[in-house]
């Protein structure tokens, strides 16, 4: 069923109002051609008239003189021969003369508008026609015709063009919207049925589109299309079996952990033994359960369901980095620590934020950055720095340890993969980003060389921006 809101529908639509549109542009032209050739036939024939009455030499009766007027068509004929002009037939006109057409070097432009004339508004009197004797016959001939049978001849004329014109725009509409629908309006639903029925089982492999338009462009569309759907297909089965895969390493890493918790028990025991041998492998062993189980805690964090949306407020930032530095154990008023904390904050800096995801995020950075440094067993210094502008705040927390090594640059904020020491899981870098992001913000790695590594927190100032 064709609607106006569908593509045939609107193809029709327009197809009709196009060809219709063609075929007034022609119907204008030809009815001011008729009414052209009308005027001159009685032109001629008044011509003629007027030749054989001067060719008489003598007194012409009544009755042949309204013979030749009738046979004309006309109600008197002027000749104008030299200087002279001459009134050669004549006949009493029914009324006064209401127009002049003058066919003498007539544009188009003024056919049309006379035309026009005769067809909308019929003369009431008599209409006077001038125009140029055949056959250099004189210099002008001057007639005056009763206009009502060339305004009916006319609009007849015009009635006959219109239906004409009608029977052949339908026609055309017709054919055209035939041939577009074959060729392209039904590759077009095919191709929307098909993705329609791949949208129903995208991971069904029977559903990908196989090409088949014989037309360049739909062809290469569904080329395109076949490869998308190809491609989902695999990151829909990939996603579905790395989802189980993270189901079954959730429980493996919850049983892991309460059996690594059972032996952290007795390694702590064992710390305490007179064995000097025993009391050295202790804290190894200690520590290494420690990270094994920290990593199964990492583990099943992540892969609980995802973080809830920021709840912002404007918080005092300055109190918030003190309160991070004194949890991961770091001072600030120098002494034997050999990991010192600077902090560059001003003291009335607020910014819109959710605390506890904001403190969750610096954590983890000055956790890396101090295990940066104590790895190199040498003293060494964390800052962390903040300024604004009218766009965003800036959080800058960066440490001169001995930087990261390439490996960890390569999958930075990917879990699993961008550990920066060993033992680490890989996974405090991705949920800082992930938090950050969620504030409408960015987290990136600034700079990391010989002389440290620096991290920077964009925040937009822009609540809109920041997604709340």
């Amino acid at each position: 069923m064709l609607r106006a809101n569908t593509l045939s529908g609107r193809f029709l639509g327009l197809t009709l109002v196009f060809v219709a549109l063609a075929q007034v542009l022609i119907l204008v032209p030809s009815v001011a051609r008729f009414q052209h050739d009308w005027l001159v036939l009685r032109l001629e024939k008044a011509q003629i008239a007027a030749l054989t009455l001067l060719s008489s030499e003598g007194a012409v009766p009544a009755a042949l003189e309204s013979e030749l007027l009738d046979n004309a068509g006309v109600f008197n004929v002027v000749l104008r021969r030299d200087a002279v002009r001459q009134l050669v037939l004549s006949s009493p006109l029914p009324g006064p003369v209401a127009r002049t057409v003058d066919l003498r070097g007539a544009r188009s432009p003024e056919l049309v508008a006379a035309a026009f004339a005769t067809l909308l508004r019929p003369d009431p009197g008599v209409l006077r026609v001038i125009g140029a004797p055949s056959h250099d016959a004189g210099l002008l001939i001057e007639v005056t015709v009763d206009p009502a049978p060339l305004t009916a001849a006319l609009r007849s004329h015009a009635l006959r063009l219109l239906a004409q014109s009608a029977l052949l725009s339908l026609a055309t509409a017709v054919l055209l919207f035939l041939a577009v629908e074959r060729m392209i309006l039904r590759p077009i639903a095919r191709l929307s049925g098909q993705m329609q029925a791949y949208a129903a089982d995208p991971e069904d492999v029977r559903r990908i589109i196989e090409p088949a338009s014989d037309l360049a462009e739909l062809r290469a569309a569904e080329t395109a299309l076949r490869q998308l759907e190809t491609d989902l297909t695999a990151a829909l089965r990939q996603k579905d079996r790395l989802a189980q895969l993270g189901t079954a390493v959730a429980k493996i890493s919850h049983d892991l952990r309460n059996m690594l918790t059972a032996a952290q028990l007795f390694a702590d025991r064992i710390e305490g033994s007179a064995d000097p041998a025993v009391a050295r492998a202790a804290p190894k062993l200690v520590g290494s359960i420690s990270r094994a189980i920290a990593l199964c805690e990492a583990t099943l964090a992540f892969g609980r369901a995802e973080e809830p949306p920021p709840r912002l407020a404007r918080i005092p930032l300055r109190p918030l980095v003190e309160e991070v530095l004194e949890a991961e154990g770091l001072g600030t008023e120098g002494g034997a620590r050999a990991v010192r904390a600077l902090i560059d904050v001003p003291a009335g800096m607020m910014l819109r934020a959710d605390p506890e995801q904001l403190f969750r995020v610096l954590a983890n950075l000055v956790r890396n950055a101090r295990q940066a440094i104590e790895a190199t067993g040498r003293p060494g210094t964390v800052e962390v720095s903040a300024a604004e502008d009218d766009a965003e705040w800036r959080l800058r927390v960066g440490d001169d340890g001995p930087g990261l090594p390439e490996r960890a640059r390569a999958h930075l904020f990917a879990p699993f993969q961008g550990g920066v020491r060993q033992g680490g899981a890989g996974l405090g870098l991705a949920i800082a980003a992930e938090l950050v992001r969620g504030h409408g913000g960015r987290l990136a790695l600034e700079r990391s060389d010989a002389d440290g590594t620096v991290f920077a927190i964009r925040l937009p100032k822009d609540v809109a921006a920041a997604g709340g």
